[in-house]
Formats: C-alpha cells, structure tokens, sequence
C-alpha cells in the first residue's frame, strides 16, 4: 500500500498530509472536510480537491494543522494536500494544473509578519508627536 506524507506552510501554521489509497475521504483533525471550520477556510482548503476532480476519489487525505490562525492553517492545509496528489500519483499534468491555477498551490509562502519597531504600535506605525 502506497503512502505519501507532505507538508506545507503558511507563517506559522504548519500542515502536514498522508495521502493513502482509498475511497476519497478527507479529513482535517479528524474532522470530515465538509464541516470543518467557517466557509472561507473550507473554500480555500477545498480549492486543490476541486482542481484534482478524478484523483481525489482514489485516495484518503488526512491533514494534521498546528499553529498561526485560521487563514494560515487553511492556506498550509490547501498546501499539503496539492503536494501530496502530485506527489501520490507523480502526475505532471496535476501539477501544471495547480500551477497555472495558483502557484502558492506547490510552493509555500515565504511572507512573514514584520518584527515590531521601538516607539511605535507595530512594525511601520508610529507614536503621534502632539507638540507644534
């Protein structure tokens, strides 16, 4: 029996994918990716299932997120499972499809948030000055 661990990340969300021969299930935490969290996120994770259409029914897909917030653990989830489908079935043509669709689909976003700066609330915003 085949099986392809993945991962993928997003700031500090970091998701991790076994993809497995099976009947199509996906599962986020254990949770069945049809109920998983709000709809933007299911949205976002759903993308790669969407583009992958006949691979997916083939496999089992189970993600494992830690860290960052609700958007990150998505976008590093949507991240993992792309991987993992080019990678289970070594498909070129998958992957110019998720290419072509959305690059961040393969390759992790590197942005990180900017370090907070002295006399100031965060990285560019400064204090106000109330004299003249």
């Amino acid at each position: 029996m085949k099986v392809v661990v993945t991962s993928g990340k997003r700031k500090t969300a970091i998701a991790r994918a076994v993809v497995r021969e099976g009947k199509g299930r996906v599962r986020i935490n254990k949770i069945p990716v049809e109920i998983y969290g709000a709809e933007l996120p299911r949205l976002k994770i759903m993308e790669p299932l969407i583009l992958a259409k006949d691979y997916v029914n083939k496999v089992d897909i189970d993600v494992t997120v830690k860290g960052g917030g609700v958007m990150g653990q998505a976008e590093a989830a949507r991240t993992a499972i792309a991987r993992g489908l080019v990678k289970f079935f070594e498909s070129t043509e998958l992957e110019r499809i998720f290419k072509e669709y959305d690059r961040t689909l393969l390759v992790n976003d590197v942005r990180r948030k900017l370090p907070k700066k002295p006399l100031g609330r965060g990285a560019r915003k400064k204090r106000q000055k109330s004299y003249r």
